[in-house]
Formats: structure tokens, sequence, C-alpha cells
């Protein structure tokens, strides 16, 4: 069995892999070579002091012992599975259609919106100050409105399902490892989209179907429960339907309330966005004027 150890260090030291596996083999009392792995399963910032530190924990695996497995997802095919509609490529979207595949079902997800080559194209016009298409912008489209963020990864919810799955299937389709054991967990921008893209990979090469500018408008009702959507003249149908629209899509909103269909209402939340200029927070947080070398961008 592995040993877990936690060590206190500078911002330095904790970025130095030869410094930390040193000290972790004398806490433990063993010499360096012996260590065969040292696997980082938790890092956080301490900066309640005026000098902040690292509290890295870390799993120290010995010689001859077995080592853990490389991150892997075997997704079965799908392909003559029982088929259900997603509705809205938004994380709920996606996640709910990586699960259905590993249930053995097949989804068909359906996005109002466009790819996110093409959505981005619609984003750059929008920036320029030029025409929104309302089924491509910064809400809807591959990913849903979260696409185009920052990527910052953060759940209250952690007594209702296993988020560490849900990180570990983002670095399975490109996430950086150490989303897994950062406090606050950041994807970035930057990676974001082309992470999106390869979950809507997965689905496609393992049966599921992600059809894009495929608006719902309209609902297939019998015997009391909703089995399929209308997208344009065509009717998709399956076993059930998922709708993961998010709190963009006013309309469908809209149509459950004309079809008759019960719709059960959250209380009411507001998001308000607060921009500091980052060497403010770094001051505020790190209590120096320059955060240095060794530490992230303070959160707030």
């Amino acid at each position: 069995m592995p040993k877990t150890i936690t060590l206190q260090l500078s911002p330095k030291q904790a970025a130095d892999e030869k410094f930390y596996i040193a000290r972790a083999a004398e806490r433990l009392g063993i010499r360096q070579s012996e260590i065969a792995l040292a696997r980082v399963v938790k890092r956080s910032i301490d900066a309640r002091q005026r000098m902040a530190k690292v509290n890295l924990s870390l799993e120290i695996y010995i010689d001859k012992e077995p080592q853990p497995a490389p991150l892997h997802f075997d997704y079965p095919s799908v392909d003559g599975g029982t088929e259900v509609v997603v509705v809205g490529s938004g994380p709920a979207g996606l996640f709910a259609s990586l699960r259905l595949i590993e249930l053995g079902f097949k989804p068909i997800l359906l996005e109002r919106g466009k790819s996110v080559l093409s959505r981005k194209h619609d984003i750059a016009q929008i920036n320029r100050g030029g025409e929104i298409n309302p089924d491509s912008n910064y809400a809807f489209g591959e990913g849903g409105a979260g696409t185009f963020s920052d990527g910052k990864l953060f759940t209250r919810s952690k007594k209702r399902g296993d988020y560490n799955k849900a990180l570990q299937t983002l670095v399975w389709h490109g996430a950086n490892p150490a989303i897994l054991y950062e406090a606050h967990p950041h994807i970035g921008t930057d990676k974001l989209p082309r992470i999106i893209s390869n979950i809507c990979r997965t689905i496609n090469e393992h049966g599921g179907k992600v059809l894009f500018e495929s608006k719902v408008s309209g609902f297939v009702v019998k015997q009391g429960r909703i089995t399929g959507v209308k997208v344009g003249d065509n009717t998709i149908e399956g076993a059930a339907v998922v709708l993961a629209t998010g709190h963009s899509a006013r309309d469908i909103y809209e149509l459950l309330h004309a079809s008759g269909i019960a719709v059960e209402a959250k209380p009411f939340a507001m998001g308000v966005r607060i921009e500091h200029p980052q060497r403010l927070i770094d001051s505020i947080q790190y209590h120096r004027d320059e955060r240095g070398e060794w530490l992230p961008a303070a959160s707030y």
C-alpha cells in the first residue's frame, strides 16, 4: 500500500520535484532511490501568514510495490444500442451522453448552435460589433455557455456524485492532470474548446451522434411522457429525453409550458461578474507587491 504524507514547503520548494521527493524520503526514513513513484494527490496554498506556504500531499510508492494503473476510460460501442435523446451540449449534456454510453445506451445529442470551430467565427463577429447569431454565440454552441469562459472548476456537491471521475474524464480528454489535485482546479480558456471537441469526438466514435444546428422546436408526448423532440420538420425519438438546456434556452421552457408539461421552478439566482486587476488580488492574497515566480495567480 502506498504511504501518504503531507509536506509544508515554500512555493519554490513545491515546484522542485527532486527537492520534495528527497524531503519525502527523509520523512519516511528511507533512501530516495527506494521511491518508485511520488504522486501528488493534493496541493493547496496557505497564504494566511506573511510568507505563503504550499501544503503538498503525496502518495509514495516503494520499489516492488504495485503502482496505480494509468488513467484510462474504456467506453463500449453503442452503435446498435437503445437511443436516448439528449438536448444541449453543455457540461450536463456532454457528461450525460458519456454516462449513457457507459450504460450501453446510444445518445443522440442535439445542439442548437454550431461546433467550436464555426462558433469562434460567430463570436469574433460579435466582438467586432457585427450581427449576433441567436443560435451561435457565447451562450449557445458546442460545449454550451462555459466553452469560452475561463474554465474554473468548482462544486459544492461533493456528496452527490463522483466529482473526481468528472475531473478524470476532463484529463482523459486533454485537460492538465494538475486539476486532479489542485485546491482550485482551472482548465483555462485556451484549452477548454479543444477538450469539449474531444468529448464530442468520443461520443461519435463510440456509436453516439452529435448533431449541431439542431434546434428543438417541439416535443413528442405519448401517454403523458416525452418520447421525442421535433427539430424543424424532423422527429427524433428515443427511449427517454434528457433536457440539458441550461438557463439561456428560454424558448424550451416556453415549449414545455405550451405542451402542458410540468416544470419545477428553482430559486431565483443571479450572477454578477466583478473584475479587479490581478496584481491587486495577488497583493491582497499573498501580502506582497509581487507574487513572484513560484506562486500562481491568486483567486478571490
